[in-house]
């Protein structure tokens, strides 16, 4: 799978469907468990506003040529070691996984950061745990820089790989 078999398409009113269908035990065993309809509502009008608020972008990602949603990617801004960085995450349906589309989406994520990212670094830290989204982070390209002790969601602290993207870096 590359980039050429996906498109990433800016978050949208009509992707709370989406982010429905991925809020599920299996899609969020590594990130807490799924969230209720109330905290799902809050993190759709987050992504709603991550562009116009210049925190980032939520994408969801189209399979071509049949153009069908089949998961999601994205980043945001946070503080992260007294420095404000971007977080990158994703999310594929368990239909569509193994098949290198989270690889090829979060490929095209971090071009898209490069070009309009107001932060220099992008991170993602996938728990120790979870060798789907450590793989994910080594093939699209991001730097392993050790593990450290992460919180997400706010509340819940887990043993994370740190994996970075220098968007100053073009490599």
């Amino acid at each position: 799978m590359t980039t050429a078999d996906i498109r990433i398409e800016p978050w949208t009113d009509a992707d709370l469907a989406l982010l429905r269908r991925v809020n599920t035990p299996e899609m969020k065993k590594h990130v807490g468990g799924p969230e209720t309809e109330e905290q799902l509502l809050v993190r759709h009008r987050r992504y709603l506003d991550f562009v116009p608020s210049g925190l980032g972008c939520m994408y969801r990602i189209v399979l071509l040529p049949e153009g069908g949603s089949v998961g999601t990617v994205g980043y945001g801004t946070r503080t992260w070691e007294g420095a404000t960085v971007h977080e990158m995450g994703w999310n594929v349906l368990p239909a569509h996984q193994g098949r290198g589309i989270a690889v090829a989406a979060t490929r095209a994520a971090v071009a898209a950061a490069r070009r309009e990212a107001a932060h220099r670094y992008l991170h993602a830290f996938p728990s120790v745990d979870n060798p789907a989204s450590n793989a994910v982070c080594a093939k699209a390209g991001f730097t392993l820089l050790g593990e450290t002790d992460f919180e997400f969601p706010p509340g819940r602290h887990m043993r994370s790989h740190n994996w970075r993207v220098d968007l100053a870096n073009s490599d």
